[in-house]
């Protein structure tokens, strides 16, 4: 039996950013599923922040050359890789100098949210899809960590759901507290309908007169998992309303659980 494969999406990791909760779990996570016997690739945003030098990036030329559309303007896609401190697993990083070479992650000095995180999560969140695409290989797991990935599920289940690499693909998406992800802009409908896909494709992101990122992703991702002890009222009421199954936060062992529940959505579980 070949190898199950696990794409590991994310907007944070350790020690490429700064120490979180998601970050945490995200460094440990590659290397876990790893163990587990099944292939992986990581890809993340390559913020500012992130010193290039330290961690030995250096670019991927026959994957980098890609332009991504985002609210009909042409953005070009840059992959660096590096690999993980003291692990032989290398991440893949999505780089862009209008989005990403800031001082900050997501927010400015004043802590006000940049104008643009739509635009941003928008151009990585399909510059994820189109460099799995490049790579040519089929995910059978696609494991989402954070509110900049939240569109992902989305996306393959609409505008690529006739892409080959992707029929097979089970959608995790893993929930944080994160009160980024639970407001958005009246913008959000019309820039993230990317492919010519109906603005209506969109409307389990709509959450009365405003925009909440985690409730769109529950609605198009194919299982859920707790990644914080406590999240908001509005997801939680999303949850509940939700039929998708949960792994709920494992606060002892943050990932006992994760390839049990990986193989309860795919059709031939890992040994």
């Amino acid at each position: 039996m070949s190898k199950k494969k696990v794409l590991i999406v994310t907007q944070e990791m350790s020690p490429f950013t700064d120490p979180s909760e998601l970050a945490d779990l995200t460094r440990k996570l590659p290397q876990y599923v790893q163990e587990k016997g099944m292939e992986l690739r990581v890809l993340m945003p390559k913020f500012g922040t992130i010193n290039e030098r330290r961690h030995r990036l250096h670019e991927v030329v026959r994957l980098s050359g890609m332009n991504i559309i985002v609210d009909d303007d042409d953005y070009p896609l840059i992959i660096k890789v590096a690999s993980m401190p003291e692990a032989r697993i290398q991440v893949y990083f999505l780089d862009n100098d209008d989005f990403f070479r800031r001082k900050s992650v997501f927010q400015n000095e004043a802590g006000e949210a940049y104008e643009d995180n739509v635009d941003r999560m928008v151009f990585f969140c399909k510059g994820v899809l189109e460099t799995v695409r490049k790579f040519g290989w089929p995910p059978d797991i696609i494991h989402c960590h954070g509110w900049m990935t939240s569109l992902i599920p989305a996306y393959v289940k609409t505008a690529y759901k006739t892409e080959p690499l992707f029929q097979h693909a089970k959608v995790i998406y893993s929930l944080y507290n994160d009160a980024i992800g639970e407001n958005m802009p009246d913008n959000f409908f019309s820039k993230a309908a990317i492919n010519n896909m109906p603005a209506k494709d969109l409307d389990a992101y709509q959450n009365g007169a405003g925009v909440t990122l985690h409730r769109g992703a529950i609605a198009f991702a194919d299982g859920i998992i707790l990644g914080s002890e406590t999240v908001s009222e509005a997801v939680q009421k999303s949850l509940t309303e939700s039929d998708k199954p949960v792994l709920d936060y494992q606060a002892e062992e943050p990932l006992a659980g994760f390839i049990d529940f990986y193989n309860s959505l795919m059709v031939e579980p890992v040994s």
